[in-house]
């Protein structure tokens, strides 16, 4: 026993050293060499921006902000940036990369126009590409856009009713963004159908422009371009508008409700709004729709001032050219005692005239092909017929005596 003692010493030190030996040995190699970082990147294309927002901090309104947002293909095939598309007419692509290999970089440049803008802006565009996994990316711009001199609304705009025009005043509020103290002077409308008045708030930085509309306005339309000087070196006059705009004391819109063509398996939905700018509340009654099947209600949203019609015709509807649908509401209004609204059918493609058709050339004959494979005939050799045995006997037998 005591001879064997150090052989099974020796025995199981060897294998309790065994384990650490395994963890200490690297890992098998993957067949063609050693494992890389590629061999855990997806199969296709993939981008990855380096960031799809862009702060652009502080700008003056007028000043065109530029960015190029740099991407890479982290794929394992060609990446295709397919389209890129700004979400307004401010904000425009330059030419982007369209195909980047793998391991390669590309830029996506885009610029906003700041004009006309005031306060926090986000300008967003689309980027569409063939990435299975991200094919829409979403790049953005954001910052503020300054202007030393804000106007609040921009514009005064009257809509005024050719039943009631009342003299009706609009606030455009001016307030400055200086440093400096700003005196605001020789205020001028050149339309005597609009009055302006100037009211300072916070002297040397808030004013209200009142605006009024004086009636009576016999055109639909009138317009007037009021002015202001500032003591700003940087904005040394201001330039506002006054618009009225004349409407009857009842409109309704849509003018008539457009629908598909053709047989419809759902039901058809639609709305139309009536809005009363007369001198008395309106009232509504017995709304119908000459279709068998169809439904009408109406919502009073302000009372005697604004309603809504909600119209929905049955499944299976098809408008056909002989009926004239059309929904009807009546209305305790003098001039407007009944309300129509016609059911027509959506525009179609316009068709090709005739003479159009009998102008163009008629196509080119289409020669006849010939047959490659040739029919196959057989000829079927004549029979014969031969005599049969008897036959033969009887063409060969002598001739018999005939009795007397």
């Amino acid at each position: 026993m005591n001879a064997k003692l150090p052989t099974l010493i020796i025995v199981l030190g060897t294998l309790g050293s065994a384990p650490f030996c395994w963890a200490q040995s690297p890992a098998p190699s993957a067949p063609g060499g050693p494992i890389s970082s590629l061999d855990f990147q997806p199969s296709g294309p993939k981008v990855h921006f380096a960031s799809s927002t862009f702060e652009f901090g502080k700008v003056k309104s007028g000043e065109v902000v530029k960015y190029s947002f740099v991407f890479t293909n982290t794929g394992r095939a060609t990446l295709e940036i397919l389209a890129v598309k700004p979400g307004c007419g401010c904000t425009t692509a330059g030419t982007w990369d369209k195909l980047v290999e793998p391991g390669k970089t590309g830029a996506i440049p885009l610029q906003f126009n700041s004009t006309g803008y005031s306060g926090m802006v986000a300008k967003s565009a689309a980027v569409t590409c063939n990435d299975p996994a991200q094919s829409n990316v979403v790049l953005q711009l954001t910052g503020t856009v300054w202007k030393p001199i804000d106007v609040t609304p921009t514009m005064a705009m009257f809509n005024l009713s050719s039943e009631a025009q009342s003299n009706e005043t609009k606030v455009l509020r001016i307030v400055s963004n200086l440093e400096e103290p700003v005196v605001l002077s020789e205020l001028y409308c050149g339309n005597p159908s609009f009055r302006a008045e100037l009211k300072a708030i916070r002297p040397g930085q808030a004013f209200d422009l009142q605006v009024t509309a004086l009636p009576p306005f016999t055109n639909p339309t009138s317009f007037a371009t009021i002015t202001l000087k500032t003591s700003s070196t940087q904005v040394p006059a201001l330039n506002l508008n006054a618009y009225a705009m004349v409407q009857p004391p009842i409109t309704v819109l849509p003018q008539q409700i457009s629908v598909p063509t053709g047989f419809s398996t759902n039901p058809i939905t639609s709305s139309v709004t009536i809005r009363n700018t007369g001198a008395k509340p309106l009232a509504l009654s017995e709304p119908k729709l000459n279709v068998p099947g169809a439904k009408v209600s109406v919502k009073e949203v302000e009372p005697g001032r604004l309603f809504i019609a909600q119209v929905e015709l049955p499944a299976g509807f098809q408008l056909r050219p002989e009926e004239k649908p059309e929904l009807t509401m009546r209305s305790d209004h003098p001039q407007f005692p009944l309300l129509r609204v016609p059911v027509v059918g959506a525009p179609m493609p316009a068709a090709t005239p005739a003479a159009q058709v009998a102008a163009a050339p008629s196509p080119a004959p289409v020669p006849a092909i010939k047959p490659i494979i040739k029919p196959i005939t057989r000829t079927v050799p004549t029979r014969v017929p031969t005599a049969s045995p008897v036959e033969k006997w009887r063409a060969n037998k002598p001739p018999q005596p005939t009795s007397g």
